[in-house]
């Protein structure tokens, strides 16, 4: 992408057969898969016709609401990957392609948020991951299976809703912003950071601000998790990614240096109105400890 080998495409190419369009088989998908954030990745990497087995994979670590923690449902991080990538094909450079991935990730939180009143995990599971009790409680109560039937319903209307952002593009955004260039997130910039080629910094841009601007659990840390998982598993084909060792580290690197905050909104000390007030706040050198640790704790 990028640049010169970077294709626009103007509208969405409806060529896919009308059960392809809207998937219903969320459910054994899930089972298949076996997380949450897998799922949505896979079913929306086979509606854009791109499959990427190794980088759904990594997202198994992103499950449970970022490992486990409940904050947002990993259906949200798995989607917001698989939407990054398309922005990434669709889109003339790297600025435009990463606002189209935030804009179009918010129109998937919307949806989400209209069917469950809540896009966090804690709240939809009913249940704290890191007490086995609650995880127990989960299981025997049947209410896991409730997760397998948010995704088999959800699935149309969320691809329904990233299609419509992506057509959309950046329209919404004032003409003479459109043209500014070097535009910065913290999701894309820690990815930037681990070694991400292009493609991928457009990938985790949707997590930027707690995930599209929401303010909600941090989206640099879920960039650094993703990649730092990605990496575990080239070195580890067909391996299940969650809570690989790697990503573990990253976590408790964070939690210390961040005194255990986790949201946005409580790191950055404000929830962004814009990708222009986010990308200003980066720019100035907001959350550059974060940054820094997330990138060079291990070195």
């Amino acid at each position: 992408m990028a640049t010169a080998n970077m294709k626009r495409t103007s509208g969405i190419k409806n060529t896919l057969e009308p059960d392809k369009r809207e998937p219903h088989d969320g459910r054994k998908v899930f089972r298949e898969k076996g997380t949450c954030s897998q799922t949505l990745f896979y079913l929306f990497d086979r509606q854009f016709e791109h499959l990427k087995e190794t980088e759904e994979r990594a997202s198994d670590s992103l499950a449970g609401g970022i490992m486990q923690r409940g904050y947002q449902c990993g259906m949200l991080w798995g989607s917001a990957l698989a939407i990054g990538a398309e922005a990434f094909r669709r889109c003339d450079n790297l600025d435009q392609a990463m606002r189209v991935a935030v804009s179009a990730t918010q129109g998937v939180m919307t949806s989400f948020l209209e069917k469950e009143n809540t896009i966090n995990c804690r709240d939809i599971t009913q249940c704290d991951f890191s007490s086995k009790w609650s995880f127990a409680k989960y299981f025997l109560s049947g209410r896991f299976l409730h997760c397998f039937k948010l995704a088999q319903q959800w699935a149309p209307d969320a691809i329904e809703a990233a299609l419509q952002g992506l057509e959309e593009g950046d329209k919404w955004i004032e003409p003479e912003k459109r043209s500014l260039k070097n535009s910065v997130n913290c999701a894309s910039l820690v990815a930037k950071k681990l070694g991400a080629s292009d493609e991928e910094m457009v990938m985790v841009a949707g997590f930027a601000g707690g995930l599209g601007m929401s303010g909600g659990g941090c989206g640099a840390l879920s960039a650094a998790i993703w990649m730092r998982s990605l990496a575990w598993c080239r070195e580890h084909e067909g391996k299940n990614s969650f809570k690989n060792p790697e990503a573990v580290r990253v976590v408790e690197a964070f939690e210390e240096v961040a005194d255990r905050r986790i949201l946005c909104s409580e790191l950055s000390g404000q929830k962004f109105k814009s990708y222009y007030d986010h990308a200003d706040f980066i720019r100035q050198g907001g959350c550059n400890k974060l940054i820094h640790t997330l990138t060079c704790f291990d070195k």
